[in-house]
């Protein structure tokens, strides 16, 4: 008999990167306190965008208008929603911004129906309903009260961003060889982000290796997340690659546990919920296929 869960290897390496990602959150709280979001932002997909063109100048060279337009569209919201988190964690706890931010889970299926003509599986459903009750136990109390100042609109508009590079990528991860439009995307982010420095008024900070550390080290890490998104979601659907990274926040609490915070009852719930939301996606209910009676 075949199994009810199925997990591809590309729903593997999407797993990977939600990993990684759950990390990200205590590296750039700590990196906001020596500098600001678009420096951060900019360094840290300028040295993405220098090791991809490195791994793929021969590739690069037969590089499509398509591609760049694949890639500048998703770079385009890859900017918006890096550079809002960031500001927005200058400001609010880890556990505000990861529950503001994953918002995006409950958005994705509805603009995918309403932008792809995609209607979302029941048990997708099923899931995504499952992973966001688990999100709001992980945020915690203080994710779920307090005012609505500048660092929640600006997570909130990273929520929606990141909800359109996820719509994005799924709409043209197929259109192209998926290491340009990687590189393209990591260059647009990049310097947008650096450009738009001197219209913000952001000052280019004292040197402290906090900063340039995790800067680098975040870009290193993103070129091989962005692969792995391009090459993974050409067969896992935007719903299901949301309900995947909707384990952002359960690797988040781990890791700040191991820095030392306190994992409250709500938090192992939530992750439990989330894990399975992650289970319920994978299922698929049996068929039922109307027998026709055939007429000779």
């Amino acid at each position: 008999m075949p199994s009810l869960i199925r997990v591809s290897r590309q729903e593997v390496a999407l797993m990977t990167v939600t990993f990684f990602w759950g990390g990200t959150f205590l590296i750039v709280h700590q990196a906001q306190q020596y500098c600001g979001p678009l420096l951060f932002v900019g360094v840290r997909f300028v040295t993405a965008s220098l090791m991809g063109i490195a791994m793929f100048h021969r590739a690069l060279r037969r590089v499509t208008m398509a591609e760049i337009r694949a890639g500048t569209a998703i770079g385009l919201c890859m900017c918006v929603a890096y550079v809002s988190q960031t500001y927005g964690l200058r400001t609010i706890s880890s556990s505000r911004s990861a529950f503001l931010t994953a918002l995006y889970v409950p958005m994705v299926p509805l603009a995918q129906w309403v932008m792809l003509r995609r209607p979302p599986h029941l048990m997708s459903w099923v899931g995504i309903g499952l992973a966001f009750c688990g999100l709001m136990l992980l945020s915690g109390t203080g994710a779920a009260s307090g005012g609505f100042g500048l660092g929640e609109c600006a997570t909130l508009l990273a929520a929606v961003a990141t909800m359109g590079e996820i719509i994005l990528i799924g709409r043209f991860a197929g259109s192209g060889d998926s290491r340009r439009i990687t590189v393209v995307q990591l260059v647009v982010t990049g310097l947008l982000s650096l450009l738009a420095m001197p219209m913000a008024g952001e000052h280019f900070p004292a040197f402290s290796w906090v900063w340039l550390a995790g800067g680098v080290g975040l870009g290193a890490a993103s070129v091989l997340i962005q692969l792995a998104m391009n090459w993974a979601q050409k067969a896992v659907s935007p719903t299901r690659a949301t309900i995947i990274y909707a384990g952002e926040p359960v690797w988040g609490g781990i890791v700040g546990w191991i820095a030392g915070d306190v994992l409250p009852a709500t938090s192992v719930a939530g992750a439990a919920c989330i894990v399975a939301g992650v289970l319920a996606s994978e299922l698929r209910l049996p068929e039922h296929k109307k027998k026709s009676n055939a007429t000779s």
